[in-house]
């Protein structure tokens, strides 16, 4: 049997965090670094919007941290980040990444400066070998449980 993504229970932990707050949004800056951030907009029980990025003026973050302006970040990280550092994930069904998905079901996506991968079980489409799209997968998954795992310790605070 295969694996259960890792950023599924990641994902449930910071839903029902938001869900207990009646949160729309979070965000955290990224343990270690003095200039990279992770923010999230919620949509209860259908999707999670999650960013990750540096950003050239931290100071400015850092007091939208201290207040709790999470959506300002996550409209800052969206429009003024660097690009190259960008990583964004669509969690269609907040419930974390999937590499398949069922008939007339949305599907997650994972985009990086350098590419944008849908996870619709149709890596033909996209160009992959079935092996490159599940590589991109894990990829995809371990960045997104890294971030998860900021928020979930930003939403425990």
């Amino acid at each position: 049997m295969a694996q259960e993504p890792r950023s599924a229970v990641l994902a449930k932990q910071l839903t029902d965090l938001l869900d207990k707050t009646k949160a729309d949004s979070i965000a955290a800056k990224e343990p270690g670094e003095k200039d990279h951030y992770v923010a999230a907009l919620y949509f209860a029980g259908s999707q999670l919007l999650v960013i990750e990025a540096r950003y050239s003026v931290p100071v400015l973050l850092d007091e939208k941290l201290a207040k709790k302006d999470y959506r300002e970040i996550y409209m800052d990280l969206n429009s003024a980040s660097a690009p190259e550092s960008r990583v964004f994930i669509v969690d269609l069904g907040a419930n974390g990444l999937s590499p398949k998905r069922d008939e007339n079901q949305p599907y997650d996506t994972y985009e990086t400066a350098a590419r944008r991968v849908q996870f619709d079980s149709d890596w033909k489409k996209q160009n992959l070998t079935e092996e490159e799209y599940m590589k991109l997968f894990a990829e995809a998954d371990a960045a997104y449980a890294k971030m998860l795992t900021s928020l979930v310790a930003q939403a425990k605070r």
